[in-house]
């Protein structure tokens, strides 16, 4: 999972939104039957990306609509007992700067 994730954070980086959502698609989707705190969040994260996507295509309205999803999830953060925590701290964190910076923008 952690090259998934690393690859999710290059593409963010890269304005690659549509790349990210793929990156953590690619181990939420085989588990998303899972009732998993740590799944659900990576749907959380994927939501960010699609919402992120949606923007860039000037689609404001139905990004900020996925965008309270990844909120919605965001939470089970907190809930999650992974051992990708750390790293699921820092993408909370980046996320959310990225999110204040593309909206400063639009």
């Amino acid at each position: 999972m952690t090259k998934q994730i690393k690859e999710f954070r290059l593409c963010l980086d890269e304005e690659r939104f549509y790349d990210a959502h793929e990156a953590l698609e690619e181990i939420w989707f085989p588990r998303r039957f899972e009732e998993s705190h740590e799944v659900m969040y990576l749907k959380g994260l994927i939501n960010a990306a699609v919402s992120f996507e949606l923007l860039k295509r000037g689609r404001v309205k139905q990004s900020k609509k996925v965008w309270l999803n990844y909120l919605k999830y965001r939470q089970l953060f907190f809930k999650t007992d992974s051992k990708h925590l750390n790293e699921f701290y820092q993408l909370s964190r980046y996320i959310e700067a990225l999110h204040l910076k593309v909206h400063h923008f639009s």
